[in-house]
């Protein structure tokens, strides 16, 4: 384990997800913090804590306990299965057939006409509105030579 590491997080065959802290960490601080992220101290064992109701989704709260005081700034230390950092599984290797495949189909399909589109709605002129022909007489315009009223 690293000199620095505040906490470290396991697994014990009868207390179920355990915590300890390590002598960089003060105990009164270290056991508020286990405390809050719902572990117990386990009678007759100091400095080790257990998960309340490990039955209830241990794993994933044992591994947010790890996540929270990582962001807290403090150095954790976890088993391979409690650490939220680590790798799920190992990468799965790469088939360049496969892969090249995919992308010719990719190709061929971009090229393709897509069967969704309609064809494109011919242009043709508007149709213009006849304009009635002017009037052969002029309108009367009556002015009076007062205010209306």
């Amino acid at each position: 384990m690293d000199p620095g590491t505040h906490f470290a997080f396991g697994t014990h065959p009868q207390h179920g997800f355990v915590a300890s802290f390590t002598a960089t960490m003060p105990a009164h601080l270290a056991h508020w913090f286990l405390t809050r992220e719902q572990f117990e101290p386990v009678p007759d064992r100091p400095g080790l804590y257990r998960l309340t109701e490990p039955y209830r989704d241990g794993p994933r709260r044992t591994r947010q306990a790890v996540r929270d005081l990582r962001a807290q700034g403090y150095s954790v230390s976890a088993d391979m299965g409690l650490d939220p950092d680590a790798p799920a599984a190992a990468p799965r290797p790469v088939w360049r057939h496969a892969v090249s495949d995919r992308r010719a189909r990719i190709a061929q399909a971009a090229a393709m006409r897509s069967p969704q589109r309609r064809a494109a709605p011919t242009t043709t002129a508007p149709v213009a509105r006849a304009i009635p022909p002017k009037p052969t007489y002029a309108p009367t315009v009556h002015l009076s030579a007062g205010r209306s009223r």
